[in-house]
C-alpha cells in the first residue's frame, strides 16, 4: 500500500474517498439483504418440494402395496422427456427457474397390464416433476449462498476495513496539517520578536 501523503491535495482524496464508500454501503446492504430474502424463500420452497415427495413416497407405499409385484414390468414406464429453464436476474445473479417440465408416459398395453397401473403412472409422473423442481431449486439455493457470501464480504470491506481506514487517515492528516500551521503561527511570532528584538530603538 502507498505511504500517505500528509498534505491538503491527499487530504481532499481521503474525503472524496469517504464520501464515495458511505454512499455504496448502504446499496450494497440493501442487496445483501434482497439476497438473504431471497435465499429464505428458496429454502423454504427446497424443504417444502422434499416434504411433498416424502408424502408422495409414503402415499405410493400406502395405496399401492401391489407395487412389490415383480411379475408386472414398469421399468421405463414414466421418463422426462424435456425440461424447459428460464433465467431470471435477481439484483445481478442469474438465477435458473423452471418455466415447464415434459413428463412422457411409455404406451402400454392395457389389457395386458393391471388397472392399478394407471394411477402408478400418474403418481411416478408427479415424482418426477417435483424431483426436478427440487434439482432446479437447490441450484437456485447454492447460486443465491454464494452471491450471499460475497456481497457479505463486500459489506464488510467497506463497512470494516475501507470507512474506518479512510477516516483514521483524514483524522492522521489533519492533526499533522494543525501541527503544522500551529508550528508556522508560533516560528512566525519567533520570528517577528527577533525582528523587533534586532530593530534599532
Amino acid at each position: 500500500m502507498a505511504r500517505l501523503q500528509l498534505n491538503k491535495s491527499s487530504l481532499a482524496r481521503e474525503a472524496k474517498n469517504l464520501r464515495t464508500y458511505q454512499r455504496f454501503l448502504p446499496s450494497l446492504d440493501l442487496k445483501r439483504r434482497q439476497l438473504m430474502a431471497e435465499r429464505a424463500a428458496a429454502a423454504q420452497a427446497a424443504a417444502q418440494t422434499r416434504a411433498d415427495i416424502e408424502a408422495l413416497g409414503k402415499r405410493v407405499g400406502e395405496q399401492l402395496p401391489m407395487l412389490a409385484n415383480d411379475d408386472v414390468d414398469l421399468s421405463g414406464l414414466v421418463q422426462v422427456s424435456a425440461v424447459q429453464l428460464g433465467t431470471e436476474n435477481l439484483v445481478g445473479t442469474r438465477l435458473p427457474c423452471l418455466q415447464g417440465i415434459d413428463v412422457s408416459i411409455k404406451p402400454y398395453a392395457l389389457l395386458a397390464k393391471p388397472h392399478w397401473v394407471d394411477n402408478v403412472a400418474d403418481l411416478l409422473r408427479q415424482v418426477l416433476e417435483l424431483q426436478v423442481r427440487l434439482q432446479v431449486q437447490q441450484q437456485r439455493l447454492a447460486l443465491l449462498a454464494a452471491a450471499v457470501k460475497t456481497i457479505t464480504q463486500r459489506v464488510n470491506l467497506f463497512d470494516k476495513v475501507l470507512i474506518p481506514r479512510t477516516q483514521a487517515n483524514i483524522k492522521r492528516i489533519r492533526i499533522y496539517l494543525s501541527d503544522e500551521q500551529m508550528a508556522a503561527v508560533v516560528r512566525s511570532k519567533i520570528a517577528k520578536r527577533k525582528r523587533a528584538a534586532a530593530a534599532p530603538a
